[in-house]
């Protein structure tokens, strides 16, 4: 095996004020852990697509007249075959023995992690968060991810250990390849806004889902003349993501509180960038618009509005591809990822007052230290939605306000 596709060690992962301290019983659980998913996406994947071409559709067509042609089809066509079986178990393991290694490693040090936070949050006027404000079913319903609690469970006053648990086994589950700090992807936002426009400075930026503030702050670090606001629905990912940003050095971030369905606290037309990274397909089919809806009313005038997402199921994407993709709707406890992906974005930004000539997607691979880490551009592997490499649904620069 090329030694570029070997996941660096986990001792490689960025340190910071908040960030949980593993021992070597649970550097190695990562390292086990890193090293399986890559072990599942070069070795063990691609013998799926080989088993529906040699067994399962040619089993299927014999009982059912016809090839698949629906995803609904797809998955009785794969669902009894036993090579699937064994790759989409292991898979969803995997991220199960994940959840619990970075669960163990924090409650091991839950009261000093919230100790640390508590020093970096106390009476900072850049993390408001509303005790009122309810979860939203979606978020609610289902330990997204598999992860225990989901991202708004507290398991005790001012509790941050859902933020740490995921900040934690991210560089694992990655492979290292978002980086020392799981911050690929915003510096791949940066790159790109900055290779559009040179002396790009926006005055005001919102986040909208920003979990533990992976994105945005290198947003921050690179404009830091901006104002930004980070918004999420769980206290516990917010405070880990004000702290690890104060611990950072990074002091121009609000982390709020808020439901992006709703966000009448802030002003018609007062932000000139909204982003989201990997935040829509957690939502629902009830929210989403209202969500687009909320971007488009803030959205200033020549702003930008970047959605990071998957890409979409259209016509030219083939069945099994988008039969793959759709695994994690049935496995990985997502079960808007399918109904989100399979929906035209460019329509639903219509829908709610976005110019489609002023529409665009771009193409952006995580940015790395290529001394260290991994290329994600480099690795030709395709693991149907793990590689970090992301399409970005671009509103771009209203040239007057929508009424």
């Amino acid at each position: 095996m090329d030694d570029r596709q070997v996941p660096p060690d986990y001792n490689e992962v960025g340190q910071h004020g908040v960030f949980p301290k593993a021992n070597h019983d649970e550097r190695a659980r990562f390292n086990f852990l890193a090293s399986l998913n890559g072990h599942l996406s070069r070795q063990v994947l691609p013998g799926v697509a080989s088993a529906f071409e040699a067994r399962a559709v040619k089993k299927f067509s014999a009982e059912q007249g016809h090839e698949p042609q629906t995803l609904k089809e797809m998955r009785e066509c794969m669902k009894s075959d036993g090579y699937y079986q064994t790759w989409s178990s292991m898979r969803r393991n995997s991220m199960e023995m994940r959840q619990q290694a970075g669960r163990s490693l924090v409650l091991r040090q839950i009261n000093d992690i919230n100790s640390r936070a508590r020093t970096l949050n106390d009476n900072d006027e850049q993390l408001q968060l509303d005790p009122s404000l309810t979860v939203p079913h979606y978020v609610s319903a289902v330990d997204i991810h598999c992860m225990p609690g989901c991202y708004y469970t507290e398991l005790t006053e001012g509790d941050v250990s859902a933020g740490a648990n995921y900040d934690c086994g991210l560089f694992a589950t990655t492979g290292g390849m978002l980086g020392r700090y799981s911050d690929g992807g915003g510096q791949a936002i940066v790159q790109w806004l900055q290779n559009k426009q040179e002396d790009y400075q926006p005055k005001r930026i919102l986040d909208i889902g920003c979990t533990v503030g992976h994105n945005i702050v290198p947003l921050a670090q690179a404009f830091p003349e901006s104002e930004i606001v980070a918004i999420d629905v769980a206290a516990p990912v917010l405070r880990y993501a004000h702290a690890r940003a104060r611990s950072l050095g990074v002091n121009n971030i609000t982390f709020v509180q808020a439901n992006a369905e709703n966000l009448e606290q802030f002003e018609d037309g007062s932000f000139d960038l909204i982003i989201s990274c990997m935040f829509l397909h957690e939502t629902s089919s009830k929210a989403l618009p209202r969500i687009l809806g909320e971007t488009h009313r803030l959205l200033a005038i020549g702003g930008r509005v970047l959605h990071v997402e998957q890409p979409q199921y259209d016509q030219s994407m083939p069945l099994f591809e988008k039969f793959m993709r759709d695994w994690d709707t049935f496995n990985n406890n997502e079960p808007f990822w399918g109904a989100m992906h399979d929906m035209d974005l460019y329509e639903e930004m219509v829908k709610v007052g976005f110019d489609r000539s002023q529409m665009t997607s771009v193409e952006i691979a995580a940015v790395v230290d290529e001394s260290i880490f991994p290329s994600a551009a480099n690795d030709e592997a395709e693991d149907y939605g793990r590689k970090p490499t992301w399409h970005v649904y671009v509103a771009a620069e209203q040239t007057e306000q929508s009424t």
